[in-house]
């Protein structure tokens, strides 16, 4: 399983850490990915922490939701609620983000249930987030999925990057990916 860092710059102001502090640490527990979420900040803030990370960090830079900021990194991830405020079809709605982002980009969808899974399968996507395997203090989760995760995780045909209260030490079956923001700051 490989590490998906999330750069949650809420939780970093939080601990009172710059941008540079934090590729350190997630470079240093080899970080193949990493996306940077912010909720607050407005498109300028945005850009220039991604021009910061990009010339911090080597590996896959995704952006949580803001599409409109993916000529500065590797891809986007984005939501069931922000798919479904693009078109109510799914796949009309992958197909709008694909003419916005383009098919070289990659393409994260967060998913939260078998049902949300058999969609996915059918869309031009990279990689599903699943979760949350834990409630997480970095964002509010409506479903905790637990154990069922990786069980879950064995039906998509895309790789599962497993999200929301994962730490360093959960070992999966079906998940490629580990997204931990917390978690990288514990021994």
């Amino acid at each position: 399983m490989q590490l998906y860092a999330l750069c949650d710059r809420a939780l970093l102001d939080g601990r009172g850490m710059d941008l540079e502090a934090f590729v350190r640490i997630a470079v240093s527990k080899g970080a193949v990915m990493l996306q940077y979420r912010n909720k607050s900040a407005d498109i300028a803030r945005l850009k220039s922490d991604l021009i910061t990370l990009r010339s911090l960090y080597e590996g896959y830079l995704i952006i949580n939701d803001h599409y409109e900021l993916v000529s500065y990194c590797d891809g986007v991830h984005i939501g069931q609620e922000d798919l479904s405020q693009i078109d109510a079809d799914p796949r009309r709605a992958v197909d709008v983000m694909r003419s916005i982002i383009g098919s070289d980009k990659i393409l994260g969808l967060s998913t939260h249930s078998a049902e949300e899974i058999d969609v996915a399968n059918r869309l031009d996507i990279h990689y599903i987030g699943l979760g949350a395997y834990r409630e997480t203090a970095t964002k509010q989760v409506g479903v905790v999925l637990g154990e069922k995760l990786d069980h879950l995780a064995a039906r998509s045909k895309h790789p599962v990057a497993a999200i929301g209260g994962v730490r360093l030490d959960d070992r999966f079956e079906h998940v490629r990916y580990a997204v931990v923001a917390r978690g990288l700051f514990e021994d």
